[in-house]
């Protein structure tokens, strides 16, 4: 049996995760959660999966958390950055599912490496963050990161039993989200709730709005290098509106190794924590007959400049992904909080990019620094008319 912590149990991935768990109880057992503010999902959880020690965001949440379960076979109930490192590197736990929203997940997932702990990772901020540092980690302690996105899980099954020395490139799909067919000047006036109405996914907000920017293929394709070692010149972005290619591997010889299915997050979620072998899930099955026709289409740049950008911060390396990154979360926040407008994400992003200073080969506390000094400046600029167009740095 295998047993798991998983971070960030009350979001999409989380929840995602333990159906999955529940579906296969002799082969899992949870002994960690850890959540961020939805203390009335995670004791629901706790009643049915009897962790040992869960988390919490601060010590309000942990003391209510502690009135709300009672009893003398209540966990252990800790919170904050510490209490997440301590779910994470837990010593009875053999797997961590890093699947916390942002660039909260980096601590928890090097604690969960230095522990020399297998890491399902869902959390792409890590990667794009400080993937070499990480991924470099993970080495030397022996312990594996298998990816849970959809689109580097199907790239990972699709290298499976290949040489990565006879990959030409890798092809990330995206679904284009639910923008694809408005026109550029359409999304100047777009709304919050206009822009979390995924036409396939079910997805937390932030990562719905990122897939409305096509921002996280920006950040996808910076995961993406990092994870398979491949330059961002042979990571191409094709849009595709069914979300059942998944993701395609193109090799030497012309052949195209792609991996399909329905848009269910279960899927590379249970590939992922019973690797190397492959469980049943009893979902709906895939009916090409009905599906009856795949489309690719390039990506517009005009009107998704996210893209763009992300590739920008890719090319230029160090702590310019990072800034990208905190730089996003700030404008996402703001727009869902109807402080900014849609296209104003991307401006915030870019501005920020270019007031940047950029560290080469930066560690794991200069990143964090970048981290905190472009949230401190996004903010700025979501909060006053931005200024012209800066020069990169």
């Amino acid at each position: 049996m295998k047993t798991l912590s998983i971070l960030g149990s009350t979001g999409s991935i989380g929840t995602n995760a333990l159906d999955v768990i529940d579906r296969h109880r002799s082969l899992f057992a949870v002994v960690g959660l850890a959540a961020h503010r939805n203390i009335a999902l995670l004791k629901e959880q706790i009643e049915r999966f009897h962790p040992t020690v869960v988390a919490v965001a601060d010590e309000e949440r942990a003391v209510s958390l502690e009135d709300m379960l009672g009893g003398p076979e209540r966990p252990a109930v800790l919170f904050g950055s510490e209490g997440y490192r301590e779910i994470a590197s837990l010593e009875s736990v053999d797997m961590v599912l890093s699947a916390m929203s942002g660039a909260a997940g980096l601590l928890p997932t090097i604690a969960a490496l230095e522990s020399g702990k297998d890491v399902a990772l869902a959390n792409k901020e890590t990667l794009v963050m400080a993937g070499d540092k990480v991924l470099a980690l993970a080495e030397s302690k022996g312990a594996r990161v298998l990816p849970v996105d959809s689109e580097h899980n199907a790239i990972f099954q699709c290298l499976e039993g290949h040489s990565r020395g006879n990959v030409s490139k890798l092809i990330l799909t995206a679904s284009g989200g639910p923008f694809l067919y408005r026109d550029a000047g359409d999304l100047v006036s777009v709304t919050p709730k206009d822009a979390l109405k995924h036409p396939n996914w079910e997805m937390g907000s932030k990562i719905t709005i990122d897939s409305a920017t096509m921002m996280n293929k920006g950040l996808e394709i910076i995961e993406a290098m990092r994870l398979f070692s491949i330059g961002a010149d042979r990571i191409e972005v094709v849009v595709h509106p069914e979300s059942i290619v998944h993701s395609v591997v193109a090799y030497c010889d012309g052949s195209h190794l792609a991996q399909l299915g329905i848009p269910d997050m279960r899927i590379p979620i249970a590939y992922a924590l019973a690797y190397p072998e492959r469980i049943t899930l009893s979902l709906q099955e895939l009916d090409l007959f009905a599906v009856g026709r795949l489309t690719f289409l390039p990506p517009d740049l005009d009107k998704f400049p996210c893209l763009r950008i992300a590739r920008s911060a890719a090319e230029r390396g160090g702590t310019a992904p990072a800034v990208l990154n905190a730089a996003n979360e700030i404008a996402v926040e703001a727009f869902l909080g109807g402080r900014i407008g849609f296209m104003d994400i991307a401006k915030i992003v870019e501005e920020t990019l270019c007031l940047h200073e950029i560290r080469k080969s930066p560690a794991i506390d200069q990143v964090i620094e970048a981290d905190a000094w472009a949230r401190a400046k996004a903010a700025e600029l979501a909060s006053s008319p931005l200024a012209g167009a800066a020069s990169p740095k």
